[in-house]
């Protein structure tokens, strides 16, 4: 989850392939080699939002109950905008700025993907 200066959530616009539709969700991805958690998540936010910002871990969980990929869930708060978006190929980036209750509301509604990377950030920074 990922936060401006003025508590605006940063969300990624996008299309993804397997829905087939273009979706809001939270930057993030894999791990390049030789990176350090932080900094993937550090390059994917940039990469997605031209944004950066102080990256905190949250926690660390599995995926799913299916699956042995693990996933670590970040916070990044009092982000600034640097550059453009990093669009490739494979992805076409927008950068949506939300209120935390526009955020909310998405949250509840499962119109953004990560739902639970979301519920997790708004808890680490007391905004529940």
């Amino acid at each position: 989850m990922t936060l401006t200066k003025n508590n605006e959530v940063i969300l990624a616009k996008q299309f993804r392939p397997g829905p087939n539709e273009i979706i809001l969700e939270l930057p993030g991805g894999g791990t390049e080699k030789g990176e350090t958690p932080e900094q993937a998540i550090e390059r994917e936010l940039l990469e997605e939002t031209g944004y950066r910002g102080k990256v905190k871990l949250v926690t660390e969980s599995l995926d799913c109950a299916y699956s042995t990929m693990r996933r670590k869930c970040f916070v990044a708060t009092d982000c600034e905008k640097i550059s453009e978006p990093q669009n490739t190929s494979s992805e076409i980036c927008e950068t949506v700025l939300l209120s935390l209750d526009k955020f909310r509301e998405l949250l509840r509604s499962g119109k953004i993907t990560d739902v639970e990377v979301g519920y997790l950030g708004l808890d680490y920074l007391g905004l529940l």
